[in-house]
């Protein structure tokens, strides 16, 4: 769960710290507060793109910080997958922007973006003010009945989403190899051609390595023999060379070497100087025997090089790469050469893969019609408890023409909200407020079996009031009964819900505009409550009715 948020520098907040609890976290404020700092500043520590409005003016950093607790085994599991470990059961992630660029870090330690949003992704689920209009695509709808079904699921998609990647690479090679005859033979003697261009060539491993040192060498060897010859030179001079002086400077100290045990120490060393040079001079002799630049070798390896180079530049960057080549050209010449026989058994293998994509996606569909009926029916339970009174929801399944990596299912939630009326996709039934519900329907049905910890709902009250917003509220509390969940809302209805509830404040300090977050007193949430209730004049009547509302949802939690 998320255990602490610290914000700092971003938008109307120069700096908060806000520790949620389990179950029901609340956040009110007046219009403008800065509510949607709060979600909007989670987002961006979960890796969402900077917008500039969030910076605050002439302050040159920003800072979000998550701090959570990580205590399931399972969440533990799927983090390492990630490669991320949570330090004593707590998981830090944090963003500095700077200067328009970011800095995410996990415990510390830098990390992509993307490898952000795949762990907060494990973590938090935040319904935003707009998500309720993804119940308007389809593919949500399969997603959904999915997710509710993944126990049973899961391993046939698994199977089917593997079947099915096969089968596309099978599709795609026939695609490929549906050749003319005349295309065929065009084809065939081409890679005739190029298989024979590299076998002629005979290239053995590393050789472009050893001919391009040895040509090096070549290239050079006018230098090379003009330093050679001054090195022998100035080693083998009968008077003034180094090895002369140093034979010279030898007898010099052995004359007195009997006197002093240093100066014997300096005369043996000297000596071997004398044999290392020496050895060394006849060492340059001998390179000097062997070494001559012959222009037939020279032109000889220039020539390998850049038949190597042009097989390079056509067939791969590496000796090894051009071989590799070499190798598939020769199977795809093969297929060519025996096409009847290779096109047949494409041919034969895209249709048992058909066969199985069938049985595998038939099984599939089994399965989510069984779920279909179970979730719908949950699912109209909770809608009726939202005061849909008379309201029939149905998933309504369709075949493809084609396999997808799902199989071949197109799901579709249907509703009718009215005695009669015939059942109708959702985009041309229910408004905003609606689709709001239907949503918070199915977030309670998928509760007790989503491993998300921690939910977000950014306003899910939107066009709702009265009875309806006292059984939102309800539903809220059943939530949180399995999650921990954070929720701005306008409703007193849902803010009496709360198990700890957070006040949104602006105020002016210094000519600047800020927005601070506290937790409320009991005392303090009655007030709050009745500014809700009441609006801007907070009479004693109304904050009698925001304490009555408060003891009747501390008894319904109950």
């Amino acid at each position: 769960m998320l255990r602490n948020l610290h914000v700092k520098n971003l938008a109307l907040i120069d700096e908060a710290e806000v520790d949620f609890e389990k179950g029901l976290n609340i956040l009110t404020g007046e219009t403008g507060a800065g509510k949607s700092i709060i979600i909007g500043s989670i987002n961006l520590a979960l890796g969402e793109k900077v917008s500039k409005e969030m910076l605050r003016d002439n302050e040159e950093n920003a800072f979000v910080e998550l701090i959570f607790d990580v205590e399931s085994d399972a969440l533990k599991k799927a983090l390492s997958g990630l490669d991320v470990y949570p330090e004593d059961d707590m998981l830090i992630l944090s963003r500095k922007i700077s200067g328009g660029r970011s800095i995410a870090k996990i415990n510390g330690e830098s990390v992509p973006a993307s490898k952000m949003k795949a762990v907060s992704a494990l973590l938090i689920d935040i319904h935003g003010q707009h998500e309720h209009q993804s119940l308007l695509k389809k593919q949500k709808h399969l997603e959904i009945l999915d997710d509710y079904a993944r126990n049973e699921l899961s391993d046939i998609k698994s199977e089917l989403k593997e079947t099915y990647k096969k089968y596309r690479e099978v599709t795609k090679e026939l695609e490929e190899a549906s050749l003319d005859e005349e295309s065929r033979m065009r084809e065939l003697s081409l890679l005739e051609y190029e298989i024979h261009e590299i076998e002629e060539a005979a290239l053995t491993a590393d050789e472009d390595e050893v001919l391009e040192t040895k040509y090096r060498k070549l290239l050079n060897g006018k230098k090379i023999m003009e330093a050679i010859h001054a090195a022998h030179g100035l080693l083998s001079m009968e008077d003034g060379s180094a090895s002369e002086l140093t034979g010279r400077a030898h007898r010099e100290l052995s004359s007195v070497a009997d006197y002093d045990d240093a100066i014997r120490g300096m005369a043996d060393e000297l000596l071997e100087i004398d044999n290392l040079l020496n050895d060394l001079n006849r060492e340059i002799a001998d390179y000097m025997d062997e070494a001559e630049f012959d222009d037939e070798i020279f032109a000889g390896t220039e020539q390998r090089l850049d038949e190597i180079n042009h097989l390079k530049a056509k067939y791969g960057h590496t000796i090894d790469e051009i071989l590799a080549s070499l190798e598939k050209k020769k199977e795809k010449a093969e297929k060519l050469q025996n096409y009847d026989i290779y096109h047949k058994k494409l041919m034969q293998q895209e249709n048992a893969l058909k066969e199985t994509l069938q049985k595998q996606s038939e099984k599939a569909s089994a399965i989510r019609k069984k779920y279909a009926k179970e979730l719908a029916e949950k699912i109209r339970e909770q809608l009726v408890d939202l005061n849909f009174l008379d309201v029939r929801f149905e998933m309504k399944f369709e075949q493809k023409e084609t396999f997808g990596a799902d199989g071949f299912d197109e799901v579709e939630f249907v509703i009718a909200t009215n005695p009669g009326e015939p059942l109708k996709p959702l985009g041309s039934v229910a408004s905003g407020g609606e689709l709001s519900r239907i949503m918070l329907a199915l977030k309670t049905v998928l509760a007790k079996n989503d491993e998300i910890e921690t939910l977000i709902f950014d306003e899910i009250d939107t066009g709702i009031s009265g009875r309806t917003a006292q059984m939102v509220s309800e539903k809220m509390h059943m939530i949180a009964e399995h999650h921990q969940v954070i929720c701005i809302t306008h409703l007193p209805q849902i803010a009496a819900m709360a198990d700890a509830h957070f006040s949104i404040e602006k105020s002016v300090e210094n000519e600047t505009t800020i927005s601070t977050i506290r937790r409320l007193t009991e005392d303090e949430q009655v007030t709050e409550l009745a500014r809700m209730l009441g609006g801007v004049r907070i009479t004693d009547t109304v904050l009698e009715s925001a304490r009555e509302m408060l003891n009747l949802a501390q008894n319904a939690k109950k």
